[in-house]
């Protein structure tokens, strides 16, 4: 998801990324970086039928979903929204050219950004989500009986009203009476609560243009400042296939704040390379890397992927990877 602090820059941005774009003759190779900085409509990017997915953290390869019906397209304050129905994939949501989630693995995503931070904290009681419109972050920490407050932080609100529209499923986590929705700044949010929260996660966009101040180190401190003592933050963290030079300086920088900082990762068919990963980090508390418990029987049941098994292995890393993170 966009993570909604930015959103606000994002005007002036785009305005002078406009004028870039008009001396750039190798813009057409890339629809999707169109779509984010000028607004192109959504719909452009379906061509016979397909609708693709280029950008520029994967260069030279693309993601194609088959289209079955466009349920919804228009535009949002801030950005491009596009929703449609996909052959084989269920439903997609697309924000700025960009796929969110699909009906068929968003779980994939969503259960392993919640349940890492969650089952690896003793007693998360109070959980805020950056970003995370689409609303399945809230149904996986809805999950949990004790946590007792969850907030949520999204500028967008109409992401929040298409995802309940046309993403029920996932949508579907709002409906949890221990839900505060914040339709903000997730920064300013972050700043007027400070050592508050448990857990904290960002379900963030790429770091592209203006949305590359979410991997930076002063967004990561303000974190660590609406962190309680004990408390985890778990933030989309990038592939290791096409950002190693993205990960590694960001985790060998927050590794000055947090006590420790440590790379987990998902598999998921419609991200690019077919993976993401997650960047784990504690605030006077060690390793995330053993769960501190597990879901019971009937909890695991409604899970699809997320396991205690799952938990510990999503942290084994291949050897080029350990080895361009964390020099081991």
């Amino acid at each position: 998801m966009m993570h909604t602090s930015l959103a606000f820059t994002l005007f002036s941005f785009v305005a002078d990324f406009k004028t870039t774009l008009s001396h750039n003759q190798n813009c057409n190779n890339n629809l999707t970086q169109l779509a984010q900085m000028t607004g192109l409509n959504g719909m452009d990017l379906i061509i016979d039928g397909w609708f693709h997915e280029r950008g520029a953290l994967w260069p030279g390869q693309a993601m194609s979903l088959e289209v079955k019906e466009v349920l919804y397209h228009g535009r949002s304050k801030f950005q491009d929204v596009l929703v449609f129905e996909s052959t084989n994939n269920g439903r997609v949501l697309v924000l700025d050219g960009v796929i969110q989630v699909t009906e068929r693995d968003e779980f994939a995503y969503q259960e392993m950004m919640a349940h890492i931070p969650l089952y690896a904290h003793p007693n998360p009681e109070k959980v805020l989500v950056i970003g995370g419109g689409d609303g399945g972050i809230l149904r996986e920490i809805a999950k949990h009986p004790g946590v007792k407050e969850i907030y949520i932080c999204e500028l967008d609100g109409d992401v929040i009203e298409y995802s309940k529209k046309y993403l029920p499923t996932l949508a579907v986590g709002y409906d949890d009476p221990r839900v505060k929705v914040h339709v903000m700044d997730g920064a300013v949010f972050m700043d007027q609560n400070q050592d508050n929260f448990d857990v904290i996660i960002t379900d963030s966009s790429d770091p592209i243009g203006p949305a590359s101040v979410l991997f930076e180190t002063p967004f990561y401190n303000a974190m660590h400042r609406s962190l309680r003592d004990g408390g985890i933050v778990c933030t989309q963290g990038e592939s290791i296939w096409l950002h190693l030079d993205i990960i590694k300086p960001l985790i060998d920088s927050i590794k000055q704040i947090y006590t420790s900082v440590e790379y987990a990762y998902t598999t998921i068919p419609t991200y690019p390379s077919g993976q993401i990963g997650f960047i784990i980090a504690t605030k006077n508390r060690g390793s995330c890397k053993q769960p501190k418990k597990s879901p019971s029987d009937e909890q695991q049941d409604d899970l699809k992927y997320y396991s205690a098994d799952i938990h510990q292995a999503s942290f084994v890393l291949p050897h080029f990877a350990k080895k361009a993170i964390f020099d081991a």
